[in-house]
């Protein structure tokens, strides 16, 4: 395999009214490739006009078709090949990150190393982990350890190869659109990489519980979708989440009150009880993987009562295909 550069690397960024991170997202793209395409959602906050005064190529997606990260990384995936037919390397990344100097040389050398490696990324780190405790949540959900992995996230660098042989994004798919393009990914053959090596820093810009829970919902929806269309594979894909939403969620809390009047009560304290224990469960895997026990125990905490969330989430996910309704983004951000 001949060896590329990351000179070669084109950027793909995407954005809906991300305001002043998506400034620091172009300013840090730029630095990094000559090629750098903004692929905007709608924003009303003029970002595509601040991306097109920089330099940047834009793409703005057509109000006609609903709007999803899938189908923005896809047409700004097509944009980049337009500008850069012989690129070899794309880099995804979201409007409210900045790349960190230097990853795109690691990325590089690592997808050079080893040619049966389709897609790369390295650590993700909140900018601000301090302003919130739903900020620090995000930081901590990032860790993850080097090697092989079976998602890369939304932000990654991978092999143009790779990327048109998986067939790009499903548009449809609103939320986990990452997992599901990393199971038909790892499908064809290719591995995704963690790498020991920053990547990118990320700003959730969580301050608030309902942008949490919009957030938690979020993922309820996309264990829904995903599991929908790979849990009947060799992997069940989101199968296990999926299932553990629908227990703690709903079953459990609804068998508890169903035996209340039988019970005297005894069902809920026993409901309790069983809370408890999960809480501990969890708080004992996070400091398995070296935590803090504040952290553990906030993560642990969230974790848990992430489901009532999530439960409305997986609720909405088939009450929209019931009823042949279209997927619409669920976005965390739009009250930030």
């Amino acid at each position: 395999m001949i060896p590329v550069s990351s000179d070669g690397v084109v950027i793909v960024a995407i954005g809906r009214n991300e305001g002043e991170r998506l400034q620091g997202c172009l300013r840090a793209a730029q630095a990094a490739s000559t090629t750098v395409v903004y692929v905007d959602s709608g924003s009303a906050d003029g970002s595509a006009e601040y991306a097109r005064s920089v330099g940047c190529r834009v793409v703005e997606l057509s109000p006609e078709r609903p709007f999803s990260a899938a189908r923005a990384r896809n047409e700004g995936f097509a944009c980049a090949l337009e500008a850069a037919p012989e690129t070899a390397f794309v880099q995804f990344v979201d409007g409210d990150c900045e790349l960190e100097d230097g990853w795109l040389e690691r990325g590089v050398a690592e997808l050079n190393l080893r040619s049966d490696v389709g897609l790369v990324r390295g650590h993700l780190k909140e900018i601000h982990p301090e302003t919130s405790i739903y900020n620090r949540l995000c930081n901590l959900e990032w860790q993850q350890e080097p090697g092989e992995i079976g998602s890369s996230g939304g932000i990654f660098l991978a092999r143009v190869e790779a990327f048109k042989a998986a067939g790009g994004f499903r548009p449809d798919v609103i939320a986990a659109e990452d997992d599901e393009f990393c199971v038909r990914v790892r499908r064809l053959g290719w591995k995704i990489l963690m790498v020991d090596a920053p990547m990118a820093r990320h700003d959730a810009a969580m301050t608030r519980f309902s942008q949490w829970w919009i957030r938690a919902r979020r993922a309820g929806h996309a264990y829904a979708q995903v599991a929908a269309l790979h849990g009947d594979g060799e992997e069940r894909y989101f199968v296990h989440e999926r299932r553990r939403v629908w227990l703690w969620g709903l079953a459990l809390p609804g068998l508890a009150l169903i035996l209340m009047p039988f019970t005297r009560g005894l069902s809920l304290a026993a409901l309790v009880c069983l809370y408890g224990l999960q809480l501990i469960h969890i708080f004992r895997g996070c400091r398995k993987r070296g935590w803090a026990n504040r952290d553990a125990w906030t993560y642990a905490f969230f974790a848990l009562i992430s489901k009532f969330p999530g439960l409305q989430g997986l609720l909405e996910y088939h009450w929209r295909r019931s009823r042949g309704q279209t997927m619409m983004i669920i976005e965390h951000k739009r009250n930030s």
